[in-house]
């Protein structure tokens, strides 16, 4: 199965992530967050082993907004992020990190 688009939108996604940021941390998680949505959108999960199927349902969960009230028109995952902790920001690049090798190598 050919996952080069997955692999750029979570190799993208990951870079996002790395210091320095220049347009803040919420931005830049809500940038990733953007990518990997963008890697999801159409995406069937019946190639994936246990491994990626856990980590994108974790990385889903961090992506939810459906709780989230974006009253200052931001955008729903900045304001998300704000409100993440450090050990949340290491979760989720983590995430990033292991489904952005996991496509690469698939992909090979």
């Amino acid at each position: 199965m050919k996952y080069s688009y997955q692999a750029e939108k979570f190799f993208v996604a990951r870079s996002a992530l790395m210091l320095p940021h220049t347009r803040g941390e919420a931005e830049s998680v809500a940038e990733a967050f953007h990518e990997c949505s963008l890697g999801m959108h159409r995406f069937s999960e019946d190639g994936l082993d246990e491994n990626a199927r856990t980590w994108l349902a974790k990385l889903s969960e961090f992506m939810d907004t459906s709780s989230v009230n974006d009253t200052s028109g931001r955008g729903a995952w900045v304001v998300k992020a704000e409100k993440f902790s450090t050990d949340d920001l290491i979760q989720i690049s983590t995430l990033i990190d292991e489904l952005a090798t996991w496509f690469d190598h698939a992909e090979r």
